[in-house]
């Protein structure tokens, strides 16, 4: 079923869950589903999204996953969530209410992944209240509870010219094995 329009309310029967458990060595979050994420009712299902060749060439799975296939990234200790879990579209399509730190807070200190891996500054500038021009590409000085913070230049072919795969590299060496 197609979505009717490029953003919105995303309809119950497109809602993708949170990918959380126990232990997970990193939980990726991104923003909200971008629309063909939310038609596929998969995490990063764009075509032109670097998400899935990426873990694959940093060497956090050893082959490339397709996006409705995206449970698979448990039994690699990796987790999938998002900020706006009822919205879908464009960042800048959001509204202010989409967003919900608070919801990503309370998952965080539950499950206490090791690291939790922002996909857009976008994304981590909501969650930690700091600018986008204030948040440095990597680690950051702030946690949530042990869970420690880094942010990636976003995946999504739309920031194709912020794309930088060794922050990607970076991130993946200090995964705990």
């Amino acid at each position: 079923m197609s979505l009717p329009e490029k953003y919105g309310i995303l309809p119950d029967t497109h809602l993708v869950p949170d990918l959380l458990a126990p232990d997970l060595k990193i939980v990726f979050c991104g923003t909200a589903l971008g629309r063909v994420s939310a038609e596929k009712r998969a995490y990063y299902a764009h075509p032109g999204n670097f998400f899935w060749r990426t873990l694959q060439a940093i060497n956090l799975t050893p082959e490339r996953i397709a996006p409705t296939d995206y449970a698979r990234l448990l039994d690699y200790g990796i987790g999938l969530t998002d900020l706006c879990k009822a919205h879908y579209g464009n960042d800048s399509e959001l509204p202010s209410e989409a967003w919900d730190a608070e919801a990503l807070h309370m998952k965080i200190v539950h499950y206490q992944p090791e690291i939790l891996a922002f996909t857009s500054k976008t994304a981590a500038s909501a969650s930690i209240g700091k600018p986008t021009g204030k948040i440095a590409l990597g680690f950051q000085a702030e946690t949530i509870g042990t869970t420690r913070l880094y942010v990636l230049p976003s995946p999504s072919g739309q920031a194709r010219t912020f794309w930088d795969q060794s922050v990607w590299q970076t991130l993946a060496s200090a995964v705990p094995i």
